[in-house]
């Protein structure tokens, strides 16, 4: 059973930045390299939004509402996605969760997630 935990998220000023970071352990079933990847987030009282997005093959995509500041990025020999996020502003306070991509759809379960906040 694939597995995810993300990490990396906190309390930042208006402006500032945070590195989020989502492990993801395999079986001997599956190899990471294979795996399409999202990031997601969720504000409190709002439905999960999709993020940032990046393929097997390193293709990237963003929501409207953060290309730009963020960016996605893939390490297949340690397992993990990241997502750089720059000039974050108070719209941006969600809980980040990552997550594994077939289809357009969510595959696994989801972790715990990271709580980002950012206020002054």
């Amino acid at each position: 059973q694939v597995q995810i935990v993300e990490s990396g998220g906190g309390l930042v000023e208006p402006w500032g930045s945070l590195r989020l970071s989502c492990a993801v352990s395999t079986t001997i079933f599956s190899s990471f390299s294979t795996f399409d990847m999202c990031w997601y987030r969720q504000a409190p009282g709002k439905q999960l939004e999709y993020v940032a997005g990046i393929t097997s093959g390193e293709i990237v995509n963003y929501a409207d509402s953060v290309k730009g500041r963020f960016a996605i990025s893939r390490a297949n020999a340690k397992n993990n996605v990241d997502l750089q996020m720059n000039s974050l502003q108070p719209e941006d306070t969600a809980v980040y969760y990552c997550n594994r991509i077939l289809r357009g759809r969510a595959i696994e379960n989801w972790g715990q997630g990271t709580q980002v906040t950012v206020s002054s």
